[in-house]
């Protein structure tokens, strides 16, 4: 009978850990609408409160796509998970979640939070007529930064569909969504 090494074993291992790992920190059911609707308006308290540049855009917009909390884990193989909602105007239009996966050098797990801001009606159709949505592939998302005077660049400004990645502890740097996919569920 053939042993395995200890390389062997922790390769072997890594996957199931990793899936152990999201189990524990991604809660088995869904939420609520209510559940939702709660935590998003908490979210964008939070963005506005931290970043005055996002409120602007946020007027602006044709719609906006909220995830209040994000979950990321992993362990050598990671994935994240999170449900939201798409706001047009101030109302409630649809509830996504977003979904990856990801192998690589990581460990551990983080919360977030984002918002996509579709700036043109053109953008936000294009989402809304998809069932299943991939960041990068069906639209490219320009992720927001903060430039040494605290203000978002003026030519990023004008991009179809800008993100937002944030914690409590304000945005987020060096940060994607590339590879995300969302989709649309219904609650």
């Amino acid at each position: 009978m053939r042993t395995l090494s200890k390389h062997s074993t922790a390769v072997l291992l890594a996957p199931l850990l990793a899936v152990a790992l999201i189990c524990a920190v991604v809660p088995a059911t869904a939420a609520s609408r209510e559940e939702i609707d709660a935590q998003v308006r908490e979210a964008l308290q939070s963005l506005f409160r931290d970043n005055p540049s996002a409120r602007e855009l946020a007027d602006k917009a044709s719609g906006m796509l909220v995830f209040p909390n994000i979950i990321k884990a992993g362990l050598g193989i990671g994935g994240e998970f999170g449900e939201g909602e798409l706001l047009v105007g101030e109302h409630t239009v649809a509830y996504y979640n977003i979904a990856s996966a990801s192998i690589g050098l990581q460990l551990g797990a983080q919360k977030e939070s984002v918002a996509i801001l579709f700036m043109t009606a053109d953008s936000l159709a294009k989402f809304r007529e998809s069932q299943s949505w991939n960041a990068g592939i069906d639209g490219s998302i320009a992720i927001a930064t903060l430039g040494a005077g605290k203000e978002l660049d003026t030519e990023f400004t004008r991009k179809p569909i800008i993100g937002f990645v944030y914690s409590n502890r304000g945005l987020m740097l060096n940060l994607t969504l590339e590879g995300s996919k969302i989709t649309r569920v219904e609650k």
